[in-house]
């Protein structure tokens, strides 16, 4: 048993993936490092990215597994009509050998809900599957970094800060207390860096992330990183 198993949960629901990759080899890995774990399941397969957004609809997954590259649709258009499925659509976890700034940009506005790369480690990826299920977004340290620096150059491909009157009226619903969990989002926080910072209990902490998230209609704390540089909330090395 995998290191990462001795530490799985005992109690709780099993977390369903959904694996969509053109390569088999691949695909084959991947279901191997997975189902030694107790509390994950691989409920299926797709070589193409329209085939993921089908499977995906028939076998409900709490978490897909998503190439970019795959022939036909690829994986980022695949990850905006799995999410346009609305509230019940599982996390998307972008998997990709490509360490390009693009890809990165497009997957994050495609709906994302994490981003890794294929060189990591096994034990990264199952808890980057355990932290979606749970409702958790994931960006991994370097690529957090690389958000932040992105948006502090001219011309960055993520855009430039416009806050347009949507995003306005929607921030002036958040309480002084929100706004401020929402700049410590920003900067890649966790839950108990957030605690300290602020002094309050995790548990308080994470009430205030679930209405935050809530009020600006987003999934999780990834999307949270990226309308908050979008809309000028926060601004690198402020």
């Amino acid at each position: 048993m995998s290191a990462a198993a001795q530490h799985a949960p005992d109690t709780g629901p099993t977390v369903r993936v959904l694996l969509a990759d053109d390569q088999h080899l691949v695909r084959t890995g991947f279901r191997v490092i997975l189902e030694v774990e107790d509390d994950i399941e691989v409920v299926g397969e797709a070589a193409d990215g329209e085939r993921a957004v089908a499977m995906t609809r028939a076998t409900r997954p709490d978490v897909v597994l998503m190439d970019v590259e795959m022939p036909g649709m690829n994986g980022l258009e695949a990850t905006r009509q799995i999410v346009a499925d609305g509230p019940g659509a599982p996390a998307v976890l972008i998997l990709t050998t490509f360490d390009r700034d693009d890809y990165l940009f497009a997957a994050l506005r495609a709906g994302a809900s994490g981003f890794l790369l294929k060189n990591g480690t096994p034990e990264e990826l199952i808890e980057a599957i355990r932290v979606l299920a749970r409702g958790d977004g994931l960006l991994a340290p370097e690529i957090t970094r690389r958000v932040i620096s992105t948006f502090a150059r001219p011309g960055d491909p993520a855009g430039t800060a416009h806050r347009g009157p949507d995003a306005e009226a929607t921030l002036a619903e958040l309480t002084p207390r929100e706004r401020e969990v929402l700049m410590l989002l920003a900067a890649g926080s966790s839950n108990a860096e957030i605690a300290t910072a602020i002094h309050l209990g995790e548990a308080t902490v994470k009430t205030h992330v679930s209405r935050v998230l809530a009020k600006l209609g987003l999934r999780d704390r990834v999307q949270a990183v990226v309308f908050a540089y979008e809309n000028g909330v926060v601004r690198p090395g402020g």
